[in-house]
């Protein structure tokens, strides 16, 4: 076992340890007293992600940085409140030990809201030869992608490989699937044939791809028709019950033995819960998701909790556990302060109740889809009310301004102005 971190005394506070700073943990450690508690948050980065317009960065549309958080400027002047940029790898459940890639660390309470990552289903072509959207590093990767894409069909001779290079199939029919496939048709509309006007921006091929029969399978059928029609307007090719096969050689195969030649192809087709290592093997349910009781209460551990996308907390209403999407998340954490604060009054338990304030996804200039409990509606509505939510959710007043202006000066001028290709250092 490594050696202890260095993190000070607790001076007579238990000591809360968050790992993952997304939306479950950030609004722990916001709400959180200090004066009760020591509070330690791990992450792998020193920044919380707004991951829903992830999208929008790969495709030019907004700033990596308007869509992420410095946790150090959040917590500021933040009193028994402690972060370390690290690894969290194994806890030790019998000793209240967590280790990570900088040292052990002791804890009376642990909160695992680790989040997930792509699910590439043992498929190890695809983890290998495609691009994922999960995290900053990879929006900025396919947004290079992206522009590269079209200066290297600017610059060859060979129709082919032409033809490769500005076709991008999007593997996946969820919401982030079908806002990138929007995307990806707004710049071919609106903003390539402005950029490149040497090149025949009609020889741009998009492909949807899902295995379900239907587009937005968490959706209506209604919405998922309208969403399918919207996108075969602009010309996307959308192709259900496709299983992919392999990628390999720019050859995408489905099944059927469809073949599709691109080089860039899009794997947002499942995730999976970043969960800790050094758990009974009972307590990891299907997707490594952790199983939790009623209270988010690891099964069989008294102290330790699980909220978000990592936590499987089966009811009768979800048989296979919440949705992993934002709002569960944040309803999960702020029951858990609660009963954290139970726990230490010896009171009992409150247990969570789910609210589901509806679902939205957008797919282009004026249009979007929202579902509430009793209503839902499309076009213009729709996507204003996408616009406002995502907007009022972003963390800071400063960044808010930031993407409202991108978003304004794009919806008036068609041309968002962050097509750059940034390249990573390389070292000889």
């Amino acid at each position: 076992m490594k050696t202890a971190m260095d993190i000070p005394d607790k001076e007579g506070r238990k000591r809360i340890i968050i790992v993952g700073g997304g939306f479950g943990g950030l609004k722990l450690a916001r709400k959180l007293k200090s004066d009760k508690y020591q509070v330690l948050l791990l992450d792998k980065n020193n920044y919380h992600i707004f991951q829903p317009l992830l999208y929008q960065v790969a495709t030019a549309g907004i700033e990596p940085s308007a869509i992420s958080f410095p946790f150090r400027k959040i917590f500021k002047r933040r009193e028994h409140f402690h972060i370390r940029i690290c690894e969290a790898q194994q806890v030790f459940p019998e000793n209240n030990l967590l280790e990570t890639s900088i040292g052990t660390v002791a804890y009376d309470y642990l909160v695992i809201s680790t989040g997930c990552n792509t699910n590439y289903f043992g498929n190890d072509s695809m983890a290998k030869n495609t691009m994922a959207l999960k995290n900053t590093s990879e929006a900025l990767f396919n947004r290079n992608q992206i522009l590269d894409s079209f200066e290297q069909a600017q610059n060859t001779n060979n129709e082919e490989e032409r033809k490769r290079l500005m076709t991008f199939a999007i593997v996946g029919g969820g919401a982030t699937g079908i806002e990138l496939a929007g995307a990806l048709a707004e710049m071919r509309k609106f903003v390539l044939p402005q950029d490149y006007p040497d090149l025949n921006i009609n020889e741009m091929r998009i492909v949807l791809i899902d295995a379900a029969p239907r587009l937005l399978s968490a959706f209506s059928d209604v919405s998922s028709q309208e969403v399918a029609e919207y996108l075969r307007k602009r010309d996307v090719e959308i192709k259900l019950n496709a299983l992919v096969k392999t990628y390999e050689d720019n050859k995408l195969v489905l099944s059927g033995d469809t073949v599709i030649e691109t080089n860039n192809v899009f794997w947002v087709a499942g995730v999976k819960a970043n969960s800790l290592q050094g758990l009974s093997i009972e307590a990891y349910g299907p997707g490594n998701r952790l199983k939790v009781d009623s209270f988010n209460r690891l099964l069989n551990y008294a102290n330790i909790f699980a909220i978000g996308d990592t936590a499987l907390m089966i009811t009768d209403q979800y048989p296979k556990g919440h949705p992993q999407v934002v709002q569960p998340a944040i309803q999960q954490a702020r029951n858990l302060i609660v009963n954290l604060q139970r726990l230490e009054e010896g009171l009992p338990l409150q247990p969570f109740v789910y609210h589901n304030k509806g679902s939205m996804a957008t797919i282009g200039r004026n249009n979007a889809v929202v579902e509430l409990k009793k209503m839902r509606f499309g076009g213009f509505p729709a996507w204003a009310v996408w616009l406002f939510i995502h907007l009022m959710s972003i963390v800071g007043v400063k960044n808010r301004l930031f993407i409202f202006v991108d978003w304004m000066w794009s919806y008036f001028t068609y041309d968002p102005s962050l097509r750059i290709i940034i390249k990573p250092l390389k070292r000889e």
